[in-house]
């Protein structure tokens, strides 16, 4: 029986056009270095930022604390300054499928690589709201170990009083996404390619379920709990 879901934001429940990664790369770049956005996708997409552009950085075998810390405090200033004017959305059938699930008593977690002032900003930008669109959110901010560690799942497992991660099943469009919740115990691990990875690089971790829309969510959920579909 599936009892928690634990959804990616950015390329999964949240359609912001890539504009983290675009932003993120153009802070990099603006350090003197030269990378590209499938770099950046490549080794950062669904990592923890600051991570991430270590991550990057260590493509060129630069190892450099201040100047990824300095990349870091850039990009979330362009970052903030992209959102005010981007517009930001949902991913199709986000909602539905989010409504569909709490009203069948699973519960709905948002997780993200975001610290916590950017994912709220997004979600505000929406229009969800905590207890009635979705349940709980769990940021970078509150762990200390990111993606592909599992903390972010555990936290809210713990929050939930979910002991078995057998129950609990995790959704995202990188392959980060699908290690972060096979690490944390998580039986149904899905990969979505509506964000950073492709088919084919999502085949790479090989999640149990490979979707093109959220909306093939409910069928899955209805399989692994024995739910019989609306």
């Amino acid at each position: 029986m599936i009892k928690m879901i634990v959804f990616d934001m950015a390329g999964t429940t949240v359609d912001e056009n890539n504009v983290v990664y675009k932003t993120l790369l153009a802070a990099i770049n603006d350090a003197g270095l030269s990378f590209t956005l499938d770099q950046v996708l490549q080794v950062g997409a669904g990592k923890e930022k600051l991570e991430a552009i270590r991550s990057v950085m260590s493509l060129q075998n630069i190892i450099n604390e201040p100047l990824a810390r300095e990349i870091y405090v850039n990009f979330l200033s362009m970052l903030d300054d992209a959102y005010r004017s981007q517009a930001i959305f949902e991913q199709p059938n986000a909602s539905a499928v989010f409504r569909k699930l709490r009203e069948n008593n699973v519960i709905v977690v948002l997780n993200t690589g975001y610290n916590r002032a950017t994912a709220e900003a997004l979600i505000l930008k929406i229009g969800w709201r905590q207890g009635v669109d979705y349940d709980l959110l769990v940021t970078a901010s509150e762990v200390t170990r990111n993606r592909p560690e599992p903390d972010m799942i555990l936290l809210a497992m713990q929050h939930f009083g979910i002991t078995d991660p057998a129950s609990v099943m995790k959704v995202g469009d990188s392959t980060v996404d699908v290690l972060e919740g096979r690490n944390a115990g998580c039986r149904i691990n899905v990969g979505i390619t509506t964000g950073a990875h492709s088919l084919e690089e999502l085949k790479t971790v090989s999640p149990e379920y490979i979707i093109s829309n959220l909306n093939e969510l409910w069928e899955i959920v209805a399989v692994e709990s024995v739910i019989e579909p609306a």
